[in-house]
C-alpha cells in the first residue's frame, strides 16, 4: 500500500507552456461571446466543439464535472463496426461504423488504439450454429473491406492457445474477426485537446445553473464553479446541449413543459486481475441479440456489459450486487471459474446508455443520434456510439450550417472541405515511441522501465517525449506512483499542468488507470490532491 512517507517529495510548480488558471479562463468565458456554446464534455460535445473550432468557429465548451466524467469512460472501450447489427440487416450502419473505426484506428488516433482478435464460441445448445456465425463473422470482415483479415472458424484447440481460460466443455467450434479497443477516457482528452488546439475554450467541473435568453432565444447560460464556488457566465449566438443522459433536464431548463426525448439504458462492467495472459478477446453470445465481452484491457481482464432500463437519476447509477451477479453468471458461459473469482474484480463501473425515445427491449434498439430543436433555439444532441464521435460532430455542425436564419453566418466553412482524417495531437508509432523512451540514450526518459514506456507510448504517442521531460528535470517524478503499476509521478504533474486535472478522481480514475486496477486508496488520494494543489498556489 502506498503511503505518505514512501511517496518523494515531488515540490513541482506549473511548467511553462501550462494551461491558463482556472481563473483566467473564466474570465475569458464571461467577457467573450461565443458563436457556439456547448454544454456537456462528453464525447459527443467535445466532437462537435472540435469540428467547430476547426470551421472556424469561436467555441466554448463546460462541463458540470470532468471531461468524458461519467458515459463516456464508462464504455466496453471498443471501436467497433457492431457485429450484433448484422442480426437486423443493417448492413449499411455496419460499414459505415467500420469506415469510422478504420480512420480513428489508422490514421486519426493509432497512437491510442490498437487492434483486438475476437473469438466467438459455439457452444452445442446455443442461439446460433458454426456455420451461421461463421458466415456472419466473413460477411463482417466483408464490411471492413477484409482490413483485419478473413472471418472464419477455428478449432478449440486452436483457440485455447489464446485464451488460456476458455471454457471448453461442449465447446464445437470458434468464430474469429477483428475490432479495435482503446482507453475511452485518454481518447477524449486527446480529442479536447485537439479543440483547444483549433481555438476553444474549455472549463471543466462548471455547472449550468440557468439559461440566458435574449427575445425568447437561448443566448448563453450561467455557470457555478464548482471548485470554488464563483458564478459566471457566458454569451453566445447559439447553445448546444450535448449533457447525455442529463439532455432532457437542461431542455427543460429552456421549456420547462418539453416531452421527454430519450431513454435511458444501464450498462455495467467488471474489471478483474488477470490469472493467465489472453491474446485474444471473447464475444459470447447469450441470447439471439446479446453478447457479453471478455476483453483483455490495459493488463486486466474487463467483462460486461448489462443493458436494462434506467430510470433514476443518472447522477445515481452505480453497480449493483445484481449486476455483479449477472455479468459473472453470463462470462461462465465461456470463461473458466478459476478467472471469475469475486476476490479478482478490481472495480466496477456502470455508464447510462441515451437510446431514441420509444418502446421496445433496449437491447434491440438502435444506438441513433438524436438531434432535436428546442422553442427557445437551442439544440440538443444525445446518442450515437463511441466508434462514430467524429462522424457525430459532422452531423451535428451539418445540422447547424443549416439552420433557418443561419444564425452561425453563411460563412462558416463547410464539414466537407475540414480534413477528412485530421489527427488527434501526439499521432505516432506507439512501438517506435516505446522504443526510443527505452533505448535511445540521447533521448528523453533513458533508462525508463519497459511497461512504463510501453504504458507512456500507448496513452499519449510522441507527446509521452514531454512527460520524460519532467522526469528527467525532477528524478522523483519518474519513480512509480504505486508499485504495481506502470503510471509514474510525471504524469500526475502534467495531468494537472496540461489535461484540465482539478481532482485526485481526474487524475486517478480518467488520467491514469490507478482507480481502475484498485490501487486507489486514501492515502494515495491524498498525496495526488497536494501535488494539484501546488499548481494552483
Amino acid at each position: 500500500m502506498t503511503t505518505l512517507q514512501s511517496v518523494p517529495a515531488l515540490g513541482t510548480h506549473p511548467a511553462s507552456g501550462s494551461l491558463p488558471s482556472r481563473a483566467e479562463t473564466r474570465e475569458q468565458l464571461s467577457k467573450a461571446t461565443y458563436d457556439l456554446l456547448v454544454i456537456g464534455g462528453g464525447i459527443l460535445g467535445i466532437s462537435t466543439a472540435w469540428h467547430a473550432a476547426q470551421s472556424g468557429l469561436r467555441v466554448a465548451l463546460v462541463d458540470a464535472g470532468d471531461f468524458a466524467g461519467a458515459t463516456s469512460s464508462a464504455s466496453s472501450k471498443l471501436l467497433h463496426g457492431g457485429l450484433r447489427y448484422l442480426q437486423t440487416g443493417a448492413v449499411k450502419l455496419v460499414a459505415e461504423n467500420h469506415f469510422e473505426r478504420r480512420a480513428v484506428s489508422r490514421q486519426v488516433a493509432p497512437h491510442l488504439a490498437n487492434p483486438l482478435t475476437f473469438y466467438l464460441p459455439v457452444y452445442k445448445g446455443g442461439p446460433h450454429g458454426a456455420a451461421k456465425l461463421g458466415a456472419g463473422v466473413f460477411a463482417y470482415s466483408a464490411l471492413s473491406a477484409f482490413g483485419d483479415g478473413v472471418g472464419h472458424v477455428i478449432s478449440p484447440a486452436r483457440a485455447v492457445r489464446d485464451v488460456p481460460e476458455l471454457r471448453t466443455e461442449n465447446l464445437r467450434a470458434v468464430a474469429v474477426y477483428g475490432d479495435d479497443q482503446m482507453n475511452d477516457a485518454r481518447m477524449a482528452l486527446m480529442t479536447v485537446r485537439a479543440a483547444v488546439d483549433a481555438g476553444a475554450a474549455v472549463l471543466n467541473h462548471a455547472a449550468v445553473t440557468g439559461l440566458r435568453f435574449t427575445r425568447g432565444r437561448v443566448t448563453g447560460a450561467e455557470l457555478r464553479d464548482r471548485l470554488d464556488g464563483s458564478e459566471f457566465g457566458v454569451d453566445a449566438r447559439l447553445v448546444l446541449n450535448a449533457t447525455g443522459p442529463w439532455v432532457d433536464h437542461l431542455r427543460r431548463m429552456e421549456d420547462p413543459g418539453a416531452a421527454p426525448s430519450i431513454r435511458l439504458s444501464k450498462g455495467a462492467h467488471l474489471v478483474l486481475k488477470r490469472t493467465r495472459p489472453w491474446r485474444a478477446a471473447l464475444a459470447t453470445p447469450i441470447d439471439k441479440y446479446r453478447i457479453t465481452f471478455a476483453l483483455p484491457w490495459e493488463d486486466m481482464l474487463l467483462l460486461g456489459t448489462t443493458d436494462e432500463v434506467y430510470e433514476g437519476d443518472p447522477a445515481d447509477v452505480a453497480v449493483t450486487p445484481q449486476d455483479t451477479a449477472q455479468i459473472l453468471d453470463e462470462a461462465a458461459l465461456s470463461v473458466r471459474d478459476q478467472q471469475l473469482s469475486p476476490e479478482l474484480i478490481t472495480y466496477s463501473f456502470a455508464g447510462l446508455r441515451v437510446l431514441p425515445g420509444g418502446p421496445g427491449d433496449t437491447s434491440r434498439a438502435r444506438r441513433e443520434t438524436v438531434v432535436t430543436e428546442g422553442r427557445g433555439g437551442m439544440l440538443s444532441v444525445a446518442g450515437g456510439k463511441w466508434t462514430t464521435f467524429r462522424h457525430i460532430g459532422r452531423t451535428v455542425m451539418n445540422k447547424l450550417a443549416v439552420l433557418p436564419g443561419h444564425p452561425l453566418g453563411e460563412g462558416l466553412e463547410p464539414v466537407s472541405r475540414l480534413p477528412r482524417k485530421l489527427p488527434l495531437p501526439g499521432i505516432a508509432n506507439p512501438n517506435a515511441v516505446a522504443h526510443r523512451l527505452l533505448t535511445d540514450g540521447a533521448a528523453p526518459g533513458a533508462g525508463m522501465a519497459v511497461d512504463t514506456a510501453r504504458h507512456l507510448a500507448t496513452h499519449y504517442g510522441s507527446l509521452a517525449f514531454d512527460i520524460a521531460r519532467l522526469a528527467n528535470e525532477n528524478p522523483a517524478l519518474g519513480e512509480r506512483i504505486h508499485p504495481d503499476a506502470p503510471e509514474i509521478w510525471a504524469q500526475v504533474v502534467y495531468a494537472r499542468d496540461r489535461e484540465w486535472a482539478e481532482t485526485a478522481d481526474d487524475v486517478l480514475r480518467r488520467r491514469t488507470t490507478l482507480t481502475i486496477r484498485g490501487l486507489a486508496d486514501e492515502v494515495l488520494g491524498a498525496r495526488v490532491e497536494a501535488l494539484l494543489a501546488e499548481g494552483r498556489d
